[in-house]
């Protein structure tokens, strides 16, 4: 029971990567906070949860949405007494196509989806992890932000998820000694709604992309999620955690 009696924010938990780490949180002890735009979805995970004997309570919202990032941490407190720790998963991959071809739209949406979103999230939970005397923050990024390999069509996406990169070693450095720790999560291809689930051709053909000829299952990031929140990475902030079926080692 990695994280009993602690309270942990996920955000994109109506599916793929959050909903798994929902689940698996729960079932390690936690108290989760859920958040997505998908009030339905969102409703049928915290559901599962506790009809499991696990905790959950769960607000639809736009994580654009500054309000709607304070809201979080105040359910969570209001809730549960306590905020621990989060999980901040939301994000978009956005249209894949070379930059020329690119609409703005297209580019300010995914790094507003994927970066200031983030800004907006640790605006609201390190105060709160600080006054409580520490806790472990963990945002999505992606191995395309670490070490792209030049793939094509993904301009925004690197872009934004090599910048969450950054913003989460600054904000690692900024609060090491308040005993709050930031790390980022950096997965490979997984099978998700994002990464063509359903889609047979287009999954045959991201798992031949890696060295171990597969994508990963939304449990097995979960599960490097919950090590980054518990308290056998207490020694790790800052840190970019690879989880990528060796995609990073073949484009290097």
């Amino acid at each position: 029971m990695e994280l009993t009696n602690k309270t942990i924010i996920i955000t994109g938990a109506s599916s793929g990567i959050g909903a798994a780490a929902a689940r698996l949180f729960a079932s390690e002890g936690a108290n989760v906070v859920l958040a997505a735009r998908r009030a339905d979805e969102l409703r049928s995970v915290a559901d599962d949860i506790t009809r499991g004997g696990g905790s959950a309570v769960y607000r639809p919202g736009d994580l654009l949405d500054e309000v709607y990032a304070t809201t979080l941490t105040e359910l969570a407190l209001e809730r549960f007494g306590s905020l621990d720790g989060a999980f901040n998963n939301a994000g978009v991959v956005g249209d894949m196509t070379p930059v020329p071809d690119m609409s703005i739209e297209n580019w300010n949406a995914v790094l507003a989806t994927n970066l200031t979103s983030a800004f907006w999230a640790a605006k609201a939970q390190v105060p709160v992890l600080k006054e409580q005397g520490g806790g472990s923050i963990v945002f999505t990024s992606s191995f395309v932000g670490f070490s792209n390999g030049g793939l094509p069509g993904m301009a925004a996406y690197a872009a934004s998820k090599a910048g969450l990169i950054g913003f989460v070693q600054s904000i690692a450095a900024e609060h090491a000694a308040d005993g709050v720790r930031v790390n980022a999560l950096l997965p490979g291809g997984t099978v998700t709604p994002a990464a063509g689930e359903g889609n047979p051709d287009a999954l045959t053909f991201i798992s031949g992309l890696h060295p171990m000829k597969r994508m990963a299952s939304p449990l097995e990031i979960a599960q490097a999620a919950l090590f980054l929140l518990s308290d056998r990475s207490r020694f790790m902030t800052g840190s970019p955690m690879v989880v990528d079926g060796g995609m990073s080692v073949r484009l290097l």
